[in-house]
């Protein structure tokens, strides 16, 4: 089973609960075709302080251009490959691949041609 999966498939872990990640639904993105989130950390589980996700990003399809405001996001690639335009500059995305977007700058992300899987988190929390 790869990386991906086993997060897939993961929980979370905390002193006063616990929570499988199979049980969380996958759902598509509200504006990105081909793109789809499980919110396996939320604002509820942190007081708002920060959120994780789980991102599949379908082969050729993208994250457009835009901004997060409050949140700064960062990105875990954890399998796939594809690009990111963070503050401009285009990064090369690839498993083991780190990249931190702060709070107010445009990005997008595409998927090269096996799809993308990211662990992406936001400090604040996204929802």
């Amino acid at each position: 089973m790869d990386t991906f999966e086993l997060f897939n498939r993961g929980k979370l872990l905390l002193p006063e609960k616990e929570a499988d990640f199979e049980e969380i639904a996958w759902s598509k993105h509200p504006t990105f075709e081909g793109v789809e989130l499980k919110h396996i950390v939320t604002a509820r589980d942190t007081d708002g302080k920060f959120s994780y996700h789980l991102v599949r990003i379908a082969p050729d399809c993208r994250i457009g251009n835009h901004i997060h405001e409050n949140q700064l996001e960062t990105h875990e690639v954890v399998k796939g490959s594809g690009s990111c335009v963070n503050a401009g500059n285009v990064l090369s995305y690839e498993a083991g691949t780190i990249s931190i977007m702060q709070a107010g700058v445009p990005h997008e992300v595409t998927a090269g041609s096996e799809g993308l899987y990211l662990f992406a988190k936001f400090m604040p929390a996204l929802c």
